[in-house]
């Protein structure tokens, strides 16, 4: 990769995050658009989570993989630390992989 791409996607990054402080204050946004982005937000995430989740390379992942993503759904719900959902999600996976659950 050229450093001149490298540099138009550092500069564009910048300018992104830069324009949320500087219009915030300029741009006025209804309740029901705030709500609603909020949601596009949420349903975005999930289905990146999902896809991510049962697909691998185009193929079933098994039953390991959403198992796993399952147990550290559940944690995150309960507000555990991110350490505790990690390694509880990535042991649950390996452990189910080693049972031959793939």
């Amino acid at each position: 990769m050229s450093i001149w791409v490298v540099l138009a996607l550092a500069a564009g990054t910048f300018a992104i995050r830069y324009t949320g402080p500087v219009l915030r204050d300029r741009v006025e946004v209804s309740k029901r658009t705030e709500t609603f982005l909020n949601r596009a937000a949420t349903v975005v995430l999930v289905a990146l989570v999902a896809t991510s989740a049962i697909m691998v390379d185009g193929a079933w992942a098994g039953w390991a993989l959403p198992a796993g993503v399952l147990v550290g759904g559940v944690l995150a719900w309960k507000r555990a630390s991110l350490a505790v959902v990690v390694i509880a999600a990535a042991a649950t996976t390996a452990l189910l992989r080693l049972a031959g659950i793939a």
